[in-house]
């Protein structure tokens, strides 16, 4: 993505209401003009300009004009181009008639010119009163924009304030416009921490967002890994031309309101008292009216801010070292004086006087990092930490400086800093907090094998003695067993807690507990339970002071346990909607393991859902945060951005991905990372190879007592032709297991392997209540196969009609079932596997190869698959099975 294909015309997003309105109005024969308020780089040209066009396209003949304050100071000099040049303009009666009458069009179309005119409101007053005279004769119309926080001049007014003239305000894009538009640009998935960074910078203004996206992509900063497009984490550079325009802005402050800009953007937010100490009330309204701050409530202050997140970028940049300072000791003073009675005024302390002086009192610099922690500022808990002297560097301070690099990712030096805290802990609470930290930061971080984890609990165990504290060492030992995959330990340790009579006042080892006790359920069947457990979790973490996250597990993992239970439940739209929620609070900055958890979770929802797309997103974007380490969740990202990327046809993604999967060294493997494997000999039309991966992979789960995995393992067998080996297994599992998925599987499998239409069909409508999408669109397209060999021609074309519609939903989803199953021709599993084969234009002889059998058993299959296709080629069997295995691959983002 070079600078050349970003300063091209961007892509218009978000601005169909206004198009449509345009639309109606320009045919309208009552309305005069159409004129569009919003703030200056909101795209109103951008607007006008595209509505001009779609005029243009309707056959009205159409004219530009930009008002300007340096045209404004000669009459007509914005519209002087558009008149007819023998119009005499010297007696302004007259010749505003002989305009009108030049400009008229005669004949069998009299429509007005559409005449788009970009910022009325620096138009020239003669210029305003013959457009007005000439939208009144009917023969223009005006199509026109205004910005807001602009002083309301006599062209607006007369242009614009009347029945007759559409008015129409453009907003800032929402997060959701700015993502939409990003990802059209970029022409890839972007990820959520850079999107949010985006949103939050540019405000939603899309000139900013332009120069923004132009700046990062030229500086480096934002790049593209071939899957999604992410941006360095701190680093947010624009172009020289957003600069020069945010200056301009910024010029219109007096002197003294440039003071006050200054001290924002080193304190912000200030309340209106701390700033009415140094500047005039009637500068802040100043302010404030000009569209350069906001003042507004905050709990019981009423507090100043800056308009725009840019304008402190700029300001600061623009800010000598000696001022700094001197604002930084001044409002450091004015904090003091007041008290500091604040909880978060302990962290302002540390900050202003850290960056004014280089140095501050190291129990304030301490408390302030906690706070910093508390508040997921961990750049700014760094700084802080980094300046306490040496002699501080106790056992609370490893703690802090632990939980802010594992939080950073920084996993190898947490496992430094934490482990020399083991030895010098002097109580049991700090030996609790250093374990669980630690134990933390050795799974998610680390990938640290079930034998390193028991070992660093029985050294803690050895300097407990309370009950309490032993719990809390279960609890953790709990935790640790779940992450390495062992589900019935880590079920049976959460059964020796108290869980059932409530938090208690360790709320949040209960939490821990909980979590986990949730999670393990999950993935052992139990899913009602798991739900149940899970929503407890989560009432009793939205009641909990957020200061007590500081050093353990954050909220939002409490929604990530939620999002995997209602999944495995079969409630995948409530899954989404809880799991992207919980996301967006987390997405913005530097990925947490939180975060990296609930994308994980998203991703396999929808995967379960049959959405490749989004799944493939959900992976890519784990895969860029977890890239760095071989914890847990990459191998699985790495699996599940393979098997998306095959379901879509995109081999060369899916290869990609397992090779740099084959590349890791993991202390743990799930079973269910081999369904990457299993879908790419699928996709390429190996069918035997990818049935005997999944089968081998579910009965290692099966032994694991990995229920979930095995479930999906075999369901997926099913819809690659083995049905029959998988349906008594999936049967048992429905019967041992509750919730709904399990039972819907259970029932697919012994439809498919029946063969019954009748059942298929009812297996359909259950899979897209519960929202599985694919899985229903497969079954229905078996269905119809079968129906239409019946000889039931209508019912087929109902079932066939169904599993286009479900497929619709899958976003590019292409799988044998989809393919061959509809068609109504009895293959066997042998030649399937050929038609999938043949239809990519492979030779006999190779496909014999491939199968290990005879290029003469090939033709003779191939021959009987024809008949029943009814064609006579290979290239007729690669259309009629819709191109399972492009000849080219796609890819995103590149």
């Amino acid at each position: 993505m070079g600078q050349e294909s970003l300063l091209g015309r961007w892509p218009l997003i978000g601005r169909a209401s206004q198009l449509e309105k345009f639309d109606e109005s320009l045919e309208d024969p009552r309305v005069r003009g159409f004129v569009v308020f919003g703030p200056r780089g909101a795209g109103k040209s951008r607007l006008i300009e595209e509505c001009l066009e779609r005029a243009e396209g309707a056959g009205r003949r159409v004219g530009r004009a930009v008002a300007t304050a340096a045209a404004a100071s000669i009459p007509l000099g914005a519209v002087a181009h558009l008149l007819p040049a023998e119009a005499d303009l010297s007696d302004p009666v007259t010749g505003f008639a002989s305009v009108a009458r030049l400009l008229s069009r005669s004949g069998t179309d009299p429509a007005p010119m559409v005449i788009g005119v970009d910022d009325v409101h620096l138009l020239d007053a003669t210029s305003a009163v013959l457009l007005r005279q000439l939208m009144d004769a009917g023969v223009i119309f005006l199509l026109g924009s205004v910005s807001t926080g602009e002083p309301p001049g006599a062209a607006v007014a007369a242009l614009s304030c009347e029945d007759s003239v559409q008015q129409m305000d453009l907003v800032d894009f929402r997060r959701s416009q700015v993502e939409e538009l990003l990802e059209r640009v970029l022409g890839g998935y972007v990820g959520s921490n850079t999107v949010s960074q985006m949103f939050i910078a540019s405000g939603g203004n899309p000139l900013y967002l332009r120069e923004l996206v132009i700046g990062a992509v030229t500086g480096g900063i934002l790049t593209c890994d071939g899957e999604l497009w992410e941006m360095t984490p701190g680093r947010l550079p624009g172009t020289r031309r957003l600069t020069d325009l945010l200056r301009s802005r910024l010029s219109a402050a007096s002197p003294e309101g440039r003071d006050v800009l200054e001290a924002l953007a080193l304190c912000e937010p200030l309340s209106v008292a701390q700033l009415t100490v140094d500047a005039h009330p009637r500068t802040l309204d100043e302010l404030e009216r000009a569209g350069l701050i906001v003042i507004g409530r905050e709990r019981r202050r009423t507090a100043v801010r800056l308009a725009h997140p840019l304008y402190g970028e700029v300001l600061r940049a623009d800010i000598t070292t000696v001022r700094r300072q001197e604002t930084l000791l001044h409002h450091l003073s004015l904090l003091e004086k007041s008290g500091a009675r604040r909880r978060e005024d302990a962290m302002r302390l540390a900050t202003y006087r850290l960056a004014a002086t280089g140095t501050a009192d190291p129990a304030l610099l301490m408390r302030a990092a906690a706070l910093a922690i508390h508040t997921r500022a961990y750049a700014n808990a760094l700084s802080l930490l980094h300046a306490v002297p040496e002699e501080w560097h106790g056992v609370q301070y490893r703690l802090l400086l632990g939980k802010t690099l594992y939080e950073t990712g920084e996993f190898g030096q947490a496992e430094t800093v934490l482990s020399q805290a083991v030895a010098p802990a002097a109580d049991e609470q700090e030996t609790l907090l250093v374990t669980s930290l630690r134990v933390q930061n050795l799974i998610w971080g680390l990938g640290a094998s079930q034998r390193t984890v028991r070992e660093v609990v029985e050294v803690a165990r050895h300097r407990v003695a309370s009950p309490s504290g032993h719990q809390i060492l279960i609890a953790t030992e709990a935790a640790g067993c779940f992450a390495l995959g062992e589900f019935p330990r880590s079920l049976a340790l959460c059964s020796r807690l108290p869980l059932d009579s409530g938090p208690g006042p360790d709320v949040m080892t209960w939490l821990i507990a909980v979590t986990t006790r949730s999670a393990a359920l999950a993935f052992l069947g139990r899913c009602e339970e798991a739900v149940t457990w899970a929503r407890r979790a989560t009432s009793v973490s939205a009641a909990v002071d957020a200061e007590l996250y500081s050093m353990t597990t954050h909220e939002a993992a409490h929604h990530s346990v939620l999002t995997l239970a209602l999944a495995e439940s079969g409630c995948l739209a409530e899954s989404q909607a809880v799991g992207e929620e919980a996301y967006r609070t987390l997405a913005q900055g530097i990925p947490s393991p939180e975060q990296r958890l609930l994308a994980f979770q998203l991703g396999r929802a929808a995967w379960l859902a049959g959405h490749p797309g989004q799944a493939r997103r959900w992976y890519a974007e784990l895969v860029r945060a977890a890239r760095p380490y071989t914890a847990i969740v990459l191998p699985l990202a790495l699996s599940g951005l393979a098997a998306s990327a095959a379901l879509q046809g995109d081999l060369q993604a899916a290869e990609a991905a397992l090779t740099e999967y084959d590349r890791l060294t993991c202390a743990v493997h799930m079973p269910e990372e081999r369904l990457g494997v299993a879908w790419l000999h699928a996709v390429r039309g190996e069918l035997s190879h990818a049935r005997a991966v999944l089968t081998a992979a579910a009965r290692e789960a099966g032994e694991r007592g990995q229920i979930a995995f095995e479930s999906v393992l075999l369901t997926d067998l099913v819809r690659l032709g083995g049905a029959c080996e998988a349906a008594e297994r999936l049967a048992e599992i429905a019967e041992a297991a509750d919730g709904r998925f399990h039972r819907a599987r259970a029932d697919l499998a012994a439809a498919w392997a029946e063969g019954c239409p009748d059942r298929l069909l009812a297996a359909a409508g259950e899979m897209e209540t519960i929202g599985a999408d694919l899985l229903a669109a497969e079954a229905a397209s078996v269905a119809a196969g079968i129906l239409r060999q019946a000889g039931d021609s209508r019912r087929a074309r109902a079932a066939a009609l169904r599993a286009q519609l479900l497929a619709a939903r899958c976003e590019g989803a292409r799988t044998p079932a989809l393919t061959t199953g509809g068609s109504g021709a009895r293959l066997t599993r042998r030649q399937q596997e050929i038609a999938l084969l043949a239809s990519q234009g492979m030779p006999s002889k190779d496909v014999a190869e491939q199968l290990g059998i005879s290029a003469r058993t090939v033709d003779n299959h191939l021959r009987h698959i024809y008949v029943e296709f009814g064609i006579t080629t290979r290239r007729e069997l690669a259309t009629h099975l819709n191109g399972v295995v492009p000849l080219e691959s796609r890819s995103r983002g590149t």
